[in-house]
Parts: C-alpha cells; structure tokens; sequence
C-alpha cells in the first residue's frame, strides 16, 4: 500500500470513529441516538447543572472538560505546545449553568470538534506520533466522558 493509500485509510478510520463518538451513530460502537452531540440535545441548563453526587462534578463540568482536552491535545497535534493545563480547574469552577451558557458551551465544543476535524482532514501524513496519538486520545477520552454523562443522565433527569 502506497503511503498516500494508507494516510487516507487512517485518515478515514479515524474520521468515522469521530463522528460516531461527536456526530451520529454508524454503527461501529454505539448505539443509535447516543453520539454525544445527540445526548447533549435531550440535556436542559437545568439537568446540566446538576451533580451527579455531593463528590461528582455537573454534565455542564464534563462537556466544559471536554472541550479544554480537545483543545489542550489538537496544539499537540499541531506541533505546538500548549504548555502547562490546570485539569482541575474546570472540575473546580464549573457547576450551574444558564440556558444561555449551556448553549455556549454546547457551540464551543461543537467548535472545538470542527477545528480538529478540519486539521485531520488537512494532515500530510500521520508519521508523527502526536498526530496518530492525539486523535486517538481524543476518541477515546471523549467516549469516556460520553459514558459518564449518559450516566449522569439517570440521575440528573427530570420528568
């Protein structure tokens, strides 16, 4: 296989695994309606706002934690360096939200998603191991928070 060949096998792989996780359901993992653009539309501001337990953080938390390790891993990816994160900040600062701001941080993280898209469509090649890593990492890590949040939602739910 050519190197152009497998750069856009990896690049498709990895592209399909992120709209599955962000997007709509292909069938790969998840089950239909449960991407986490999907999820976050039947949250209200209000449910978003609150904790799961005294010890567990807002769905209004996670989306925000969400968005800075996308962010934070897409410098890396860029060959930047982001520096020194504060990962407890969020966790630390964020609880309730307004209508007003839970739309923001939807439209941020939305944002935060495009642009990396946008760059994983735009790579050369995936020889260098923040690219490969940092996709994969996002992927991952998203699913992750995806599970906590569905979680979250059997407890947070109103009627």
């Amino acid at each position: 296989m050519s190197d152009n060949a497998l750069r856009d096998l990896i690049t498709k792989e990895i592209l399909d695994i992120f709209t599955e996780t962000f997007e709509s359901v292909m069938g790969i993992y998840l089950d239909r309606k449960t991407s986490l653009f999907e999820t976050l539309e039947t949250i209200t501001a209000e449910d978003a706002s609150r904790p799961v337990s005294a010890t567990c953080a807002s769905i209004a938390a996670q989306v925000e934690h969400v968005r800075f390790y996308i962010d934070h891993l897409g410098a890396y990816m860029r060959g930047e360096n982001p520096g020194k994160a504060d990962w407890g900040e969020i966790w630390r600062t964020i609880e309730a939200v307004t209508p007003e701001e839970w739309e923001a941080s939807k439209a941020r993280l939305k944002e935060s998603y495009e642009r990396t898209v946008a760059m994983i469509k735009g790579l050369e090649t995936w020889q260098s191991n923040d690219s490969l890593s940092g996709a994969l990492a996002i992927v991952v890590h998203t699913a992750y928070h995806l599970g906590e949040i569905r979680q979250a939602m059997c407890v947070v739910k109103t009627a």
